[in-house]
Formats: structure tokens, sequence, C-alpha cells
């Protein structure tokens, strides 16, 4: 049996050999530039045709291979271009949310360029839990930069709370739009030359529109009145922005108003804020 599988691997080899030794005989065939005799054209014509269909199938792998490799490398600079474009989508993210911040930081430096230098603190948002988004947000300021309590807390486009609880490095801010039913405020709708005064009772995060209610005065409120504090309850002072009418409604007696503002500010975006130092915390 082994002798046997000998034999075939020798005869193997010796076909090789030949097929070997032939073509390279028909190749030196194939260059000469002599005049063949008819053995040899037979044999320049059948080495022709057999290398021919030798190297058909491994012109067909390689073709393959280059194609494949080909597929790869277009593959690879498809995840390329596709990574650059994720890291454009990314830049261009954070320059709009840096030019956002910017023109926040812009607003607010204006804003406290017309207030004297002992009666304001500006302070950076480090906190806002998304459980109780529209009820508080911490600030980076406390007690050792001199606040206190019950302070108003505003940004460049209007009121947004009041400190209601302060330590050392951070302060906690109650906004005008938290859920509390006591968180109620004293305001003034002004009215050619003349205010007309309630109570703002509630927030619509859908609209951004505050409510206020308690309105006696039936002298007619048209769209666009600017709304401000009062400075009643001495928590904040008067004259602060909270909005702009927006729609009046009466009730089924056509007695009592009330009256949707929408607001100063977007309650979506604090960062900066600038907390109201009063009077009698001052140094």
């Amino acid at each position: 049996m082994k002798k046997k599988k000998l034999e075939k691997k020798y005869i193997l080899i010796i076909i090789l050999i030949s097929a070997t030794l032939f073509l390279g005989f028909s190749a030196t065939l194939i260059k000469t530039d002599r005049k063949l005799n008819p053995v040899e054209q037979i044999i320049k014509d059948t080495s022709l045709v057999v290398i021919k269909i030798v190297n058909t199938p491994i012109d067909f792998i390689k073709d393959k291979i280059n194609e494949t490799k080909e597929k790869k490398d277009l593959y690879k600079k498809y995840k390329e271009l596709e990574k650059k474009v994720k890291e454009t989508d990314l830049i261009n993210a954070e320059k709009k949310e840096l030019e956002r911040e910017l023109e926040e930081m812009k607003n607010l430096l204006d804003l406290t360029s017309a207030l004297s230098e002992d009666s304001y603190l500006n302070a950076t948002v480090i906190n806002r839990n998304l459980g109780y988004w529209y009820n508080t947000i911490t600030i980076d300021k406390g007690t050792n930069s001199g606040i206190k309590e019950d302070m108003a807390v505003i940004t460049s486009e209007g009121l947004i709370g009041k400190i209601v609880k302060a330590s050392n490095f951070t302060s906690t801010v109650k906004l005008l739009t938290s859920e509390d039913a006591n968180n109620k405020t004293s305001i003034r709708i002004e009215v050619n030359d003349k205010y007309i005064y309630g109570l703002l009772t509630g927030y619509n995060k859908d609209t951004n529109t505050f409510t206020i209610e308690g309105i006696s005065d039936n002298s007619e409120i048209p769209s666009g009145s600017f709304v401000t504090t009062t400075g009643m309850g001495n928590i904040f002072p008067s004259g602060i922005l909270v909005g702009k009418v927006k729609t009046i409604s009466k009730d089924h007696f056509d007695l009592a108003r009330t009256i949707e503002i929408e607001s100063a500010v977007d309650f979506n975006n604090i960062s900066y804020v600038t907390v109201l130092k009063r009077k009698d915390y001052q140094k």
C-alpha cells in the first residue's frame, strides 16, 4: 500500500518536472526569431494554449484578490470619512453651545455693567436635577461669597427665582417655574401710565408661559404689555422683568380675568445667573 502511494507521488513529481521542462522549452521556442519547423510550430501552438489555460484561472484569482483588496481599502476609507463626518457634527454642536454660552455671558455682562458693584454677584449653574428640572438649580456661590436666603436671582433676560438654601460654596435657587403651590409671586402689568396688579400662580413648560390670577381691574390689557415684579413681600426688588402678556381670558361670570404671559427667560437654557444682594445684607 505504501509502495503504491510512493509510486503515485513519484509519478506526480515526474509529471510536474516534465510540464516545467515542456513549458520552459516552449518559452524558448516562443522567444526565438528563427523559422520553426512543423513539429516546433505544433509544440509552440500547444504551449501557448496550455499557458493560456493555466493562466486563465490564475488571472481570475489574482483579479478577485485585487478586487477584494480594493473593496477593503474602499470600506476603510468610507469608515474614516464617516468618522470625520461625525467628528465634524460634534465640533459644530460644541461650537453652537459655546456661541450660546458666550452670548449669555455677554448679555449678563451688559446687565451687570448697569448695576452697582456691591449689589450683585455673578454665578454659574453647576447642577440641575432632571427629575426636578423646573423646580431648582444649584449655583457655585455660597455664604462665603455673601449669599443669603431669599436673595433674588436673575439672568440677562429676567427673573428666574430666589435663593432658598446656601452653604459655604454653593446655593440652591428655587425657580419661578417650581410646582410648589405656595410659589406665588406678586407682579404688575404696565398699561399706559398705570399698573395692574396680580399674582403669578403657575407655569406651563410646553408653552413657556406663566398664569396670572387675582386681577380685578377691568382696564383693557393689550397683548405685549410688560409684566414686572412689584417689590411687595420684601423678596424680589420691584421692576424685574418676568415676561409679556400673551392672552387674556375671563371666567363664566365675565368678572375675574386670567392672563397668560410669555416668559422672558428660556428656563431650559440657564448656564449663568446673577444674584441680587438685598440692601440689608450688603456689607
